[in-house]
């Protein structure tokens, strides 16, 4: 369904979300792309109408940044001769039938009004685009992947057909990516962005908290979701920024659990990884308790050592800090917990892993600790769940500007030491802990909250319950004495 369907009914109007962000800030952005840009063209496409009324429309992360426009089928011409920018927008001609069913649309004239752009019809688009290129102008894109996770799998888009036509009539033409100049720019993240992604944080905030006052043995994953996501419409978030992740029992060792089918059972953790999308910007905060209100002693030692290596990586998230020590010290703080509790030979010992890996090149790729801890533990939040940030970039430090996570995981399963290649020393490794690993088996921790930082410091914004006490303690508050 049209997001001026959606989102007017629901929300207010798509108008009233995009300008939060104000008109003049796109302008800025726009203007500070060409200015890094200095002489070329970029062309920029945003998202399809869906094919059916059973999916509501959102528009693409790059060209809703340099737009701000909330409708399908358009199309950003950006235009840079010395740096200075000239930005025209392609808009598809909706038919007076489709109005009628789907809501009015803004006529061209008050668009150019209200963004500043010169408003043409996409059908002009091809030979305005050639007209370009034939007066030499260099050509830069902007894919419409739907998300950055998934640019490798781009080959049949709009975007890339089109780029694909404009070579095929230019022979010779050079054809450059514009992402990482936009992504630069996105990862320093303006005020009012920040409001937005604030109000995201604290709606995914209440929705946990909500949460973990419900969860009792006997719901399923699926009763918790309907509630963290009836909270997140109840507050005006337009939709989960993800898929939300909600895996108790076994499901809790798999990072990216989608089914929320299973029955939640006294000795369960439930891991709890969701976010809200307000005004097109995203949170992620994960929770992880235990289903009975109590955690037990295997469950508690997992947890805490989860959240200590969280609490080292806040300690090394400061301004001017670098990201990587900040994942170093998280790293270190479970190898060195895995170890005590003889999850794996010691902090340094290493195996043979199950998946690609290099070694010689990266040591700590092979020890025997990233088998429980596989993935990182940071990354930038915004028009994107992963979002660019400034600390991917150049010096890799935190700063002003920046909107991220902290999210260490440990995830404790046999059926890990069952992917393991029979090598020599997996076989060692495996034979040594494998009663440990029994004894607890099913654990899942992941821990995940949303920083901002600012000139004052770094910002911990998703205040949810994440003590080990404070948890227990508010379980046990709303649960009836027996």
């Amino acid at each position: 369904m049209r997001v001026r369907l959606v989102l007017a009914l629901l929300l207010g109007s798509a108008t009233a979300l995009a300008a939060q962000v104000p008109e003049a800030e796109y302008a800025a952005r726009r203007d500070s792309v060409a200015a890094r840009l200095g002489d070329g063209v970029i062309v920029a496409f945003g998202g399809r109408e869906p094919v059916t009324d059973y999916t509501s429309f959102y528009q693409l992360p790059a060209f809703r940044y340099l737009t701000g426009f909330l409708e399908p089928d358009a199309a950003l011409v950006l235009v840079s001769r010395g740096g200075r920018a000239e930005a025209r927008l392609y808009t598809a001609a909706v038919p007076p039938r489709r109005q009628v069913y789907y809501g009015f649309v803004e006529s061209s004239a008050a668009l150019e009004a209200r963004t500043g752009m010169r408003v043409r019809p996409l059908t002009s688009l091809e030979a305005d685009v050639d007209s370009l290129l034939a007066s030499g102008l260099p050509l830069y894109e902007l894919r419409d992947y739907e998300a950055a996770d998934f640019a490798r799998q781009d080959s049949l888009t709009r975007g890339g057909r089109f780029v694909e036509r404009l070579k095929a009539a230019h022979p010779g033409l050079e054809v450059r990516d514009a992402h990482d100049i936009v992504n630069r720019l996105r990862a320093r993240r303006s005020v009012a962005e920040l409001a937005l992604v604030r109000r995201a944080v604290e709606i995914t905030v209440e929705a946990q908290r909500e949460a973990l006052a419900a969860i009792r043995p006997g719901m399923h994953e699926y009763e918790v979701q309907a509630l963290i996501e009836s909270v997140f419409r109840r507050r005006g978030a337009e939709r989960p920024a993800f898929a939300s992740i909600v895996g108790s029992g076994p499901n809790s060792t798999t990072l990216h659990y989608f089914a929320n089918r299973r029955e939640m059972r006294e000795g369960d953790v439930v891991v709890m990884d969701i976010g809200a999308s307000y005004g097109g910007y995203a949170a992620d905060v994960t929770r992880t308790v235990p289903v009975s209100g109590r955690f037990t002693p295997e469950q508690r030692a997992i947890y805490q050592l989860v959240r200590d290596a969280q609490a080292a990586a806040e300690r090394n998230a400061r301004p001017g800090l670098s990201a990587v020590a900040s994942t170093d010290s998280a790293v270190a703080v479970r190898l060195r917990g895995l170890a005590r509790l003889g999850l794996i030979e010691s902090p340094e010992a290493t195996f043979d892993p199950p998946w690609p890996a290099d070694c010689a090149r990266d040591r700590r790729a092979c020890l025997q600790g990233q088998l429980f801890m596989i993935h990182g533990i940071s990354h930038g939040i915004g028009l994107e769940t992963h979002d660019p940030a400034q600390f991917y970039f150049d010096d890799r430090t935190f700063k002003p500007g920046d909107a991220f996570t902290i999210e260490p995981g440990i995830y404790i399963s046999e059926r890990l030491l069952d992917l393991l290649p029979d090598t020599p020393r997996n076989r060692a490794f495996a034979a040594k802990v494998r009663a440990t690993v029994r004894k607890y088996e099913g654990i899942g921790v992941r821990i995940e909250d949303d920083y901002i930082v600012t000139e004052g410091g770094t910002e911990w914004v998703s205040r949810a319950p994440r003590e080990i006490d404070e948890i227990e303690r508010l379980m046990a508050a709303r649960r009836p004495k027996a």
